[in-house]
């Protein structure tokens, strides 16, 4: 049995050009409709996200020409790792680049090397992700890598290791931000391993400005307050208070009743406490005095 193709009869041929103008301007106005529609889906998509479309196709103008799949698959991929869509707004309205990223080629890779490399457990991951969005949009070839190799040099390794707490520090560079820190510490008379044990004590050390943290406070606690450098390797965390709001209130209020305490004693406690603590040192101080 022979199977035969049926052709189709052609059309009659189109004699009048009418005819072609209409076909023309018909698709055209369609095809003007249906990316407009799509435009629409993907600015009320953004929308339910919580993030700022004017922003978001400014910073990435990438958007624009984006198919909505394409913004599907990104929440799905950060999803897939426990972020809640809250969570994920706030990350896409902060980094619009993210929206057009190809999930395998930009956002996995960054996974396996948080996960696998820096071995953050699985149910910390979402903590290090939302303390540090700018990991997402970090190269793990150019910085993350680099960096964690010489954070694990420098002592985050075993019980110091990274930790969805400090995996903020992986977006710092190793030269010009982590080297002239550790440097300027070191220019104040200390050791390098005393150093090393004060950022491994509190590794928010790592991520003060010299210029506006480190200089001003320092330059204040050893000329204002006559401080000695052993408090500050014993005290670390005294480069974590504001100096106009916290540090040179309470040095002055010590030094017009004539007290003194740690630094520890002096900024760690609320006004309240603080007040509680001068009060009893006066009144020690005039018992002292009748004794």
């Amino acid at each position: 049995m022979i199977l035969r193709l049926q052709i189709p009869t052609p059309p009659k041929p189109l004699n009048t050009q009418n005819t072609l103008k209409t076909l023309l301007s018909t698709s055209t106005s369609t095809s003007t409709a249906d990316s407009g529609i799509k435009f629409r889906r993907k600015l009320l998509y953004l929308q339910s996200l919580k993030v700022n479309p004017e922003k978001a196709l400014h910073k990435n103008p990438n958007l624009r020409s984006a198919p909505l799949s394409t913004l599907h698959s990104i929440t799905q991929c950060l999803s897939s790792m426990g972020l809640e869509l809250s969570a994920i707004g706030r990350i896409l309205d902060m980094y619009p680049t993210l929206l057009t990223a190809d999930p395998y080629g930009d956002i996995y890779p960054i996974f396996d090397f948080l996960l696998n490399t820096v071995e953050i457990k699985f149910p910390e991951f979402r903590r290090a992700v939302i303390r540090c969005p700018r990991l997402l949009v970090t190269d793990p070839e150019a910085r993350l890598k680099p960096t964690f190799e010489f954070l694990t040099q420098f002592g985050f390794s075993g019980p110091n290791r990274l930790t969805s707490q400090t995996t903020l520090l992986l977006v710092s560079s190793v030269e010009f931000t982590l080297i002239p820190k550790i440097e300027y510490l070191v220019g104040l008379g200390l050791e390098y391993d005393e150093v090393r044990n004060m950022v491994l004590r509190s590794p928010g050390l790592l991520t003060y400005s010299v210029e506006n943290n480190y200089r001003p406070k320092a330059e204040y606690f050893l000329k204002e307050m006559n401080g000695d450098l052993e408090e500050i390797k014993s005290f670390p965390q005294y480069f974590s208070f504001s100096l106009e709001r916290k540090i040179k209130p309470r040095h002055r209020l010590l030094m017009e009743h004539g007290c003194s305490m740690p630094l520890s004693d002096m900024l760690k406690v609320s006004d309240g406490e603080f007040n509680t603590r001068l009060i009893e040192r006066r009144l020690q101080m005039v018992e002292e005095k009748l004794l």
